[in-house]
């Protein structure tokens, strides 16, 4: 069957994939009411083309945080991608350069950061969490800098796990739980099974040899317990103080917060309910989004991070005031379906939809997106 659309990828990620690992990637917390609301809150919107205008050289490249991309999307920080495809993380960004977007690295990543930043031949970014080592994330900032990496993403919502009732029931806990029904669920999928036992030794790259664990479950426990329910935005300052260069924070759905980051010297905020894997019940990004545009007043950029899968996706968070958009399980579903090859066809379909789409809404380039291209339930976004 031709894949004509992200969702053709999850359709061959869910065949490809042991259950547990592929409701990883897909689940969310809880009841997953934010999970669905990501997707759900798109439709709610609709593009408003206009006619009769030349569209016969159109432009989607934008400019983020001083780094150029042909197209507006940002492969989003994943953690373990090296379980859903040998070298998950390398194989994604170097999609990533092939497209000519931007990729952001995982402190959980199974490739350090080290190994992405040499491969790649545009400066990636880097995400981290304030960590209750303050020690240890100066040298993983300190590490990002040298190697290069452009910019550096703060994930300020994750104050500890969120519960994600899938992932539970599957067994895929710290430390895991392993069932019989996983066994035999597995050893239906020898495909992904003879990949991961012949495929590199998965870990968690950027803690190798921090004398923190050998194994992947050890330090994973040791990241476990550095979720640190102290950080204010004082942490942030120590941040800045640190790093020097372009800095973001995920995970920002209030508008008062944005305004925040804005007073604190961060350079964008990324709108995002990650993924609809923490707080369950919280807005939707795209539902988020305006409010936190306005709230800035232009002084910093907004990212959105959240229930894209579809060009049109992008065109409407571009038009409430979005910089570009983070993909995360779309690339995922890609990675999974067929390893970098099934990224590049994800990025493909998805700046496919962006031209072919705004050509239709009557706009030859994302920059002139704005919200006159939209309604909401027949009224015009003003």
């Amino acid at each position: 069957m031709p894949i004509v659309s992200v969702e053709d990828l999850r359709s061959a990620a869910r065949r490809r994939l042991p259950r547990a690992i592929f409701e990883f990637i897909d689940g969310g917390a809880q009841d997953e009411v934010t999970l669905r609301a990501n997707r759900e809150d798109f439709h709610r919107l609709a593009l408003l083309p206009q006619a009769l205008t030349d569209v016969s050289n159109r432009n989607q490249s934008v400019t983020v945080l001083g780094q150029h991309y042909d197209s507006p999307l940002i492969l989003a920080p994943t953690g373990l991608p090296g379980v859903v495809w040998p070298n998950g993380a390398m194989e994604a960004a170097l999609a990533a350069d092939r497209a000519g977007v931007g990729f952001c690295l995982s402190t959980m990543s199974t490739s350090s950061i080290e190994e992405i930043s040499r491969a790649s031949q545009r400066p990636i970014w880097f995400q981290l969490y304030v960590m209750r080592d303050r020690e240890l994330g100066k040298t993983l900032m300190l590490r990002a800098k040298a190697a290069g990496c452009s910019v550096l993403v703060i994930t300020v919502d994750l104050q500890m796990q969120g519960q994600r009732d899938r992932d539970v029931r599957n067994g895929l806990t710290i430390p895991p739980q392993f069932r019989f029904s996983n066994a035999v669920d597995f050893a239906l999928h020898p495909g992904w099974v003879w990949r991961f036992l012949t495929g590199p030794k998965v870990t968690l790259a950027n803690f190798a040899g921090t004398g923190k664990g050998d194994d992947m479950f050890t330090i994973a426990g040791f990241v476990n317990s550095q979720f640190d329910q102290s950080v204010t935005w004082k942490d942030i300052d120590w941040v800045r103080s640190v790093w020097d260069g372009p800095l973001a924070l995920k995970g920002i759905l209030n508008p008062e917060d944005a305004k925040l980051a804005a007073d604190h010297g961060v350079n964008a905020v990324i709108v995002s309910n990650h993924g609809g894997r923490q707080l369950d019940g919280v807005p939707s990004a795209i539902a988020a989004l305006p409010d936190v545009v306005d709230a800035v007043e232009g002084r910093i950029e907004v990212i959105l991070d959240g229930g894209v899968r579809r060009g049109n996706d992008v065109l409407k968070a571009m038009a409430l005031g979005a910089k570009a958009c983070m993909i995360g399980r779309p690339f995922l579903y890609g990675l999974a379906a067929n390893g970098g090859n099934g990224v590049s066809k994800a990025l493909e379909l998805l700046r496919g939809e962006i031209d072919l789409n705004l050509a239709l809404l009557g706009r030859a380039g994302v920059g002139e997106l704005d919200r006159t291209a939209l309604t909401w339930a027949g009224r015009a976004l003003g």
